[in-house]
């Protein structure tokens, strides 16, 4: 397997590209050549099998992800870390939107309703909790939902009936912080 890192790192872009227009079944070691711009063939010198390379587009992605180091110094504000956090998520993991934006409105809609809907049956059952805090609750369950479904090895080390106590409390509390 060849070891030139500057081209690994292009050609695992290019698959990111590929993947995020063309979705899975797109994703052949030719179409990344082609994506690449390389000669037919170079993908398969770094990556033995379609397998391999989605496990390095796997760890690409977490090194796209990480932030600048520039950003970590000084003093640090949580607010402003996790905003650049989202923004870095969204410019890389938008997939599905750019592969069919006609998908993006319906699914912003869809979704839309589905919170409103949820947020309304809360608050109407008397629950704890103001509005911010049930649609803060809403996204934190997703996204736990995604690594329960995704990862679920991950969540061992925090088992997902504490980690649902806890969001309870901290963001729908019986009583409002003074």
């Amino acid at each position: 397997m060849r070891q030139n890192p500057q081209r690994r790192a292009a050609l695992l872009d290019a698959a990111i590209e590929v993947l995020a227009r063309e979705g899975s079944r797109g994703l052949t070691l030719r179409a990344v050549d082609a994506e690449a711009g390389v000669p037919t063939g170079t993908a398969s010198n770094y990556f033995a099998n379609r397998s391999q390379l989605l496990v390095q587009i796997l760890h690409r992605t977490r090194e796209r992800l990480v932030p600048d180091p520039a950003d970590l110094v000084g003093p640090l504000d949580t607010e402003v870390l996790l905003t650049r956090l989202l923004e870095r998520m969204r410019r890389e993991l938008r997939l599905e939107g750019t592969r069919r934006p006609e998908l993006q409105a319906e699914l912003a809609s869809f979704q839309g309703l589905e919170l409103e809907a949820n947020v309304r049956w809360h608050l109407d059952a008397g629950l704890p909790g103001d509005r911010q805090g049930v649609v803060l609750m809403y996204m934190a369950m997703l996204g736990l939902i995604v690594d329960d479904l995704t990862a679920p090895a991950m969540l061992e080390a925090h088992p997902a009936q504490g980690l649902i106590r806890t969001m309870v409390e901290r963001l729908l509390p019986e009583k409002p912080a003074d």
